[in-house]
This record gives structure tokens, C-alpha cells and sequence, in this order.
């Protein structure tokens, strides 16, 4: 490892190139990074100055590390975009005395179960939702709420484990589904248990925040999600609009608001995750962290605003620019798989177009994919358009859906419906 000696930000974990890489890059154009990981990935390496390898489990080893960076360099902030490390960059940045977020509000992000009862003791509309240690008891909590209900696990995400349930027995099916789910490596960052939640009808969407000091909520934009079918709410794929309508609407406005100050959060961004229900906007999650699933390409293709450069000046202490430079749309899909099986063939025929902003091959050929899928580690593959609507962008994604193909030893898998 080596260093400058100029004070370092500290970002905590790396994540995948295909998924990260925008954010890493756009972090560190506003100041020298030192990314720890526990294997940093070479592709990180144009965005560091200098990389310490750490298991980043180990809260002690990391705190002690960070401290001695402190000491010998000097750490001008602490901050992640990965779930997995919230609370522990906020703690961290809490002991240094830096720009943080709160380690008791990312803790209640964290704790599902914490983040609904905040929700309630704010009266922020939410979902009805109880904490159950056994499937007997789910079914019991279920039949309280009425069917149909959402069994979740308690502390992980990507919707991994997440289900639909419209009887007693799928409650059960659903306990021991959401007991055993595992994406990322989350589940070794998780808090332990199982929820059963009221069903939320309507279309879903996020509002992406930054939260400028303790309760300066400002709004920077709003994704629209197109999920797979339920009993899953895995998702197909995201919709960002400079002009979305969502921006006049008073109710999504309060309510997103209300909900990130409920839960405490002092800094940075955040990745409300909301249902337009006909009693409208009720929260589904509050995400102490920066949106996944590209959610912040595509707010800077949509909008030019950069919520990760946002979030390194907020924890450099820092007043970030949030001015629109952008009046566009830009969308992502998701490919998965028809049927299950093993990839023997690839195929993407499109050309170069200027409105295609990507298309990234996530399976490859040999490997074996699951459908329906089970959670975003099942996706094959995705793409990135820009257009000047969102109606635009839509026919972008379906023109591209045309172009790919994907062959798995039962048959040829080609999808709209993807699921997360």
C-alpha cells in the first residue's frame, strides 16, 4: 500500500465492476480514495490511490485500521455504497468525529423490523408488519393482517427471499424460503429473523435522497421499477425521468421525507423504496446508502446530477451541487432466464448506438441459471438506454430484448419479465 500525503476518503468495499464501477469513479474525482475490501479487485485500481485488504466482517479490525490510517496519513472521510457496511462507516466516521450518517439510524435501515416500527411511532404510512420466530406464529401474524401478506427476511436485500403469500401454506413455504436466503454475501452482514408484512398493492417506485444535514431532505429523483411476477418482486428493470411527474406530487414528496427522518438519518444519500397504493404512498424500505441496480447511472444520464460524487462531498464535509444539468430519461433492464438449465450460447446483435449507454454479459456460457429466478444472482445479463422520454426508453429496451439471445441446454431463454 502506499499513499500521498494528503488525507485519504475511506470507502468500505468495492462490489463488482459492472454494478460499481460509475460510483467508485465518480467518488474518486472529488478526492483520493483508499478503498478497503477483502480482496480488492483489480479494477479498481485507476480509482485508489491505495487499497488495504481487510475482512471487512471484522468491525474491530476495521476500526483499528481506519484509526491507524488516521494517525500516520490522516482520513478526510469514511463512506460506502454497499449495503453491507453502513452502519460500520458511519461508526467509524462517528468516532473520528467526521461527516456521517449516524450509526444508530443506519442500524435502523439495516433492522427491517426497527425500520417499521420507527415508521409507526412517526406515523409515516407504511406496511402493517410483525416480527415472527416460527412459521406457526407466521401464519398466525398472516391470518391477523388477511391475505394475501409479504414474508420477508429481516436484514437482507435485493429482494432475495421476499414472497407473496395468499394462504396458510404458502406462509410456511414462505418462512423457511426467507430463513435460507442469500445474495451477495448479505446474509453474513444480516440481522437474523423473519417478517410478515401487509401486502401492498400498486405500482412501485424509489425516491432517491440526500439528506444535506439533520432533516434538509432534498429530492433529487424518482425510479420507476418494473418487477417480474409475483409471488417474487424481483425487478425487471428501472426508470429514471428528468421531468417525472412524481416531482408535483405532494404525498410522495411528504411521505419520503417524513420516512428518512424517522428513521434519523443526519447525512448522505438514501434510497426510498415506496408503493403508489390507491391510500397512497406507503414505504416499503429506507436504505441508508446510495440505490443499487445502476439506479445511479442512470439519475446522472437522466438528470446530469452525480448522487455518488453527492455523497463523497457530503462526507468530506462538503455542500455537493445538486443543480439538474439534464432534462433526459434513461432506463435499465434485467435478462433472465425462460427455464432452467446450463448457457451454451450467447448472442447479442445490436450495433453501436449512441443510445446505448451499455450492455454487459453477468452469466456466462457454462454457467447454470435458474427460473423462475430466485434472486438477482440468476440475472444474465443487462442493458443501459438514453432517450429523451421515458416512452422512448421503453422501446429502446424492448428493440435490445429483440437483439439477445440466450441458448441453455432445454431451450432459448428470452425475457421481458426479469425478476430481483
Amino acid at each position: 500500500m502506499t499513499l500521498s500525503n494528503r488525507p485519504v476518503l475511506v470507502v468500505l468495499g468495492a462490489g463488482d465492476r459492472d454494478s460499481r464501477a460509475f460510483a467508485l469513479q465518480q467518488i474518486a474525482a472529488v478526492h483520493p480514495v483508499l478503498l478497503m475490501d477483502s480482496d480488492p479487485p483489480a479494477w479498481t485500481w485507476p480509482y485508489t490511490v491505495a487499497t488495504w485488504a481487510i475482512d471487512l466482517q471484522d468491525d474491530t479490525a476495521v476500526a483499528a485500521a481506519v484509526m491507524h490510517i488516521a494517525r500516520e496519513r490522516g482520513v478526510a472521510g469514511v463512506m460506502t455504497y454497499m449495503e453491507h457496511h453502513i452502519e460500520l462507516a458511519a461508526s467509524i466516521a462517528e468516532d473520528l468525529g467526521l461527516p456521517n450518517a449516524g450509526a444508530a439510524a443506519m442500524h435502523a435501515c439495516r433492522d427491517k423490523a426497527l425500520t417499521r416500527r420507527l415508521l409507526a411511532q412517526h406515523h409515516v404510512p407504511s406496511a402493517r408488519s410483525y416480527l415472527v420466530p416460527n412459521d406457526q406464529m407466521a401464519v398466525e401474524r398472516a391470518s391477523q393482517i388477511g391475505y394475501p401478506v409479504v414474508v420477508k427476511p429481516r436484514g437482507t436485500a435485493g429482494s432475495a427471499g421476499v414472497l407473496r403469500a395468499d394462504d396458510d401454506d404458502a406462509v410456511r413455504r414462505a418462512f423457511e424460503a426467507a430463513g435460507g436466503a442469500a445474495v451477495l454475501g448479505l446474509e453474513a452482514y444480516a440481522v437474523p429473523g423473519t417478517l410478515v408484512e401487509e401486502y401492498l398493492p400498486g405500482p412501485e417506485i424509489s425516491v432517491e435522497c440526500m439528506v444535506l444535514a439533520p432533516h434538509v431532505v432534498r429530492i433529487v429523483a424518482f425510479t420507476r421499477k418494473r418487477l417480474g411476477p409475483e409471488p417474487r418482486f424481483l425487478e425487471a428493470g428501472h426508470g429514471v425521468a428528468a421531468g417525472d411527474e412524481l416531482r408535483a406530487d405532494p404525498a410522495v414528496l411528504d411521505v419520503a421525507t417524513r420516512a428518512v427522518q424517522a428513521t434519523g438519518i443526519q447525512l448522505g444519500a438514501v434510497h426510498v423504496e415506496m408503493r403508489l397504493t390507491p391510500r397512497g404512498p406507503a414505504v416499503i424500505e429506507v436504505n441508508g446508502r446510495l440505490g443499487d441496480d445502476l439506479i445511479p447511472l442512470l439519475v446522472h444520464l437522466a438528470t446530469g446530477v452525480s448522487m455518488p460524487r453527492a455523497a463523497a462531498e457530503l462526507a468530506l464535509g462538503r455542500t455537493p451541487d445538486l443543480t439538474p444539468s439534464r432534462h433526459q430519461a434513461a432506463a435499465v433492464q434485467f435478462l433472465y432466464a425462460d427455464v432452467p438449465g446450463q448457457i451454451t450460447r450467447q448472442q447479442m446483435r445490436a450495433r453501436p448506438v449512441a443510445w446505448l449507454e451499455r450492455f454487459v454479459w453477468t452469466a456466462q456460457a457454462g454457467a447454470s441459471v435458474e427460473a423462475p429466478a430466485l434472486s438477482i444472482n440468476d440475472r444474465l445479463a443487462h442493458w443501459v438506454v438514453t432517450g429523451t422520454t421515458p416512452e422512448t426508453c421503453d422501446l429502446r429496451l424492448l428493440l435490445m430484448e429483440d437483439l439477445v439471445t440466450v441458448e441453455t441446454t432445454q431451450a432459448v431463454a428470452r425475457t421481458t419479465a426479469c425478476v430481483r
